[in-house]
């Protein structure tokens, strides 16, 4: 898969034919945009850290146009977005590669992700099925303390029985 990955790194060509010099490849963005050894990576790398360094550079915590610095930031990020879009590009070109020479490649990989979701469903499923479980239980032990006083003597005076009979006998005085 090393192999595959050329032009990614450093001191990789692409497999495949190349463009003639002076004319750049299809990953390769507007002309002059890349240094000459740099690679996708590396860009990406670079202007991502080129957002960060805009946000907390001095020239733009000490600076007072703030036009000046939104349209700064605006750029940094502008270019983060279209080195990460070339960076894709080169991801997709390398799956619709692999699926040209490897097809059994792909559908391992769509059966070990679809694997992997039946168990995490597997496993959401018994996580559902024990909390339903748990307030079943909750409902029956309500149920159970609901019908206790049901099969207490029912009546008007039903209460005042119930309570004379927790109380002691009188004593009798001799």
């Amino acid at each position: 898969m090393a192999s595959s990955m050329g032009g990614m790194f450093p001191g990789q060509q692409p497999p495949g034919p190349h463009p003639p010099a002076g004319v750049p490849g299809p990953l390769a963005g507007p002309p002059g945009s890349r240094a000459p050894n740099s690679t996708l990576v590396d860009d990406l790398e670079a202007s991502f850290e080129a957002c960060f360094a805009s946000l907390v550079s001095q020239d733009y915590v000490n600076g007072t146009d703030q036009e000046e610095i939104r349209t700064g930031v605006d750029q940094c990020i502008q270019k983060f977005l279209d080195v990460a879009r070339q960076t894709e590009c080169f991801f997709l070109q390398k799956r619709l590669q692999l699926s040209v020479q490897k097809p059994e490649q792909v559908e391992k990989e769509d059966i070990s992700e679809l694997r992997n979701e039946l168990q995490r469903k597997d496993m959401l499923i018994q996580k559902h099925l024990t909390k339903l479980h748990h307030w079943q239980q909750v409902l029956e032990d309500i149920s159970v303390q609901h019908k206790k006083p049901t099969e207490l003597p029912q009546g008007p005076l039903a209460f005042l029985e119930q309570a004379s009979a927790n109380l002691p006998a009188p004593v009798k005085p001799n």
